[in-house]
């Protein structure tokens, strides 16, 4: 479906039209969040209808690496694994320069361990601790993951646990209008069928965890001018609905310019490798054989650098023992089935293979390695020693940078209530995931790894619950 397929986001004042069905909540999105909210308002004793624009499920949950970050959690504790939701907070913040949103960034933090051992316990996903490595900028092992570190494989999960739950899911279903009474109630939404047949749903309180506007050329021309000709690894349908609707009515948007990008998308074919295979001593050369960067200050950032190098490529070079970690993730593994993944036994065999200037791809290897071993001191400042030198075979793989999703959207309180321009909260309007603001700053480098998720689980169930209530109190009046 391309941009121009799509109906425009609008908002229609002061008409209470016909509904051809209502629930207590209704959720727009049938992702991480969405399956969060719809399992919290349930809970909650909503009666709950979720929308979902596709056919099947998809969207940013199953595109990404399915890692949950958490702290304190009955998982880390039965691994012997210390952290805590200050811990997570300061990662979080710190990655942002503390130019987030701190108040929200440390309630999300506490909740964290909350919504994992929920999710695990209550609604029996798989999720494990990721102990054998930490992504940039994480102090404590706070990734939680399904077996195949696989967003599809989590998105799969939670909607078992939906389906288990008796919540109703409509697909092939567009949201394309809000319905508002006076003073900002939604009733209403209408929704388009890919025949353009049309329906209106009515509601007592709506959560918007639709996701971003990463598939809007408009929207990144105007936020993200910087990443309007890269390659999108995101969902096309991510149209920036929930940012046009909170505009219409008045809402508060925030830190538009903020995504998060990824600097090891294997190209052509498009797929990004497991970033463990840095993590664990890898590092990146351009086309000149040379490096140009700190590698590892984060992913997100990585991804303009890339751009950046002639050609806006670059070799992604690791050894076996990265390899085998980054290949925990399913991208990584389906990178290595269809050959995006090569393997040189020597620096003149890796310089042959890559096409990178001989002399000059030697002296980065054997620069590197003497960063490994303490003997010299990297331009870049990035800390070799932690890792042993990488060791034939050598890995390489040649990668682009990419936009994964936007991080920039509507400003949200603790409860995931959508906050009008004057800092009140809409009456009955919620959002999450990437519907909502993140908690990256005002740009890619604020980005802590797998902080979507985060989000779009822990603002899913809190926004759920409170959408469940706003409803409830609705019966009261």
């Amino acid at each position: 479906m391309t941009e121009s397929d799509h109906t425009p986001a609008r908002v229609v004042r002061g008409e209470t039209p016909t509904t051809d069905i209502a629930a207590d909540v209704l959720v727009i999105g049938a992702g991480a969040c969405g399956c969060c909210a719809a399992l919290g308002a349930a809970e909650a004793g909503s009666t709950v209808l979720m929308v979902e624009r596709d056919r099947r499920p998809t969207g940013s949950t199953s595109l990404s690496g399915g890692q949950i970050p958490a702290a304190g959690t009955g998982l880390q504790h039965a691994a012997g694994v210390e952290d805590t939701a200050e811990i997570l907070a300061g990662d979080l913040i710190k990655k942002a320069r503390s130019q987030n949103d701190e108040t929200i960034a440390r309630h999300i933090a506490a909740q964290s361990a909350k919504t994992v051992d929920w999710l695990a316990s209550k609604h029996k996903v798989p999720l494990s601790v990721v102990e054998n490595f930490r992504y940039p900028g994480h102090s404590a092992p706070h990734m939680h993951a399904t077996p195949s570190m696989d967003g599809s494989e989590l998105l799969t999960c939670l909607l078992s646990a939906v389906a288990d739950a008796d919540i109703d899911l409509v697909t092939d279903a567009r949201a394309t209008t809000l319905f508002v009474e006076d003073g900002l109630l939604v009733s209403a939404v209408g929704i388009e069928r890919p025949d353009g047949s049309r329906e209106v749903i009515g509601c007592k309180a709506l959560v918007l965890a639709c996701n971003g506007y990463g598939g809007s050329q408009a929207m990144l021309k105007k936020y993200i001018p910087a990443m309007l000709n890269a390659h999108y690894h995101g969902h096309t349908g991510n149209q920036g609905e929930a940012v046009q609707w909170g505009l219409a009515l008045g809402c508060r948007i925030a830190d538009m310019g903020s995504y998060q990008g990824h600097g090891a998308v294997v190209t052509p074919q498009m797929v990004h490798l497991g970033w463990a295979c840095i993590t664990n001593g890898g590092y990146q050369a351009n086309s000149e054989g040379l490096r140009f960067s700190h590698e590892n200050e984060g992913y997100s950032e990585q991804a303009m650098k890339v751009l950046a190098q002639p050609g806006g490529v670059a070799w992604t070079i690791f050894d076996q023992t990265g390899h085998e970690l980054g290949a925990q993730m399913h991208a990584h593994r389906e990178a290595e089935e269809i050959g995006a993944i090569g393997t040189a036994a020597t620096v003149e065999e890796l310089a042959a293979k890559t096409g990178c200037p001989p002399d000059a791809l030697a002296k980065t290897v054997a620069d590197v390695e003497a960063m490994a071993k303490g003997e010299l001191p990297d331009p870049f400042g990035r800390d070799f020693t932690g890792k042993p030198p990488l060791s034939p075979p050598y890995r390489f793989a040649r990668v682009t940078g990419a936009l994964f999703h936007t991080q920039g959207g509507l400003e949200v309180d603790l409860d995931g209530r959508v906050l009008l321009k004057d800092g009140s909260p809409c009456p009955n309007l919620f959002a999450g995931g990437g519907a909502a603001r993140g908690l990256s700053g005002p740009a890619d480098w604020g980005y802590l790894s797998g902080s979507g998720l985060l989000m779009a689980t822990n603002l899913g169930r809190l926004a759920g619950k409170a959408a469940a209530a706003c409803a409830k109190s609705r019966d009261q009046l």
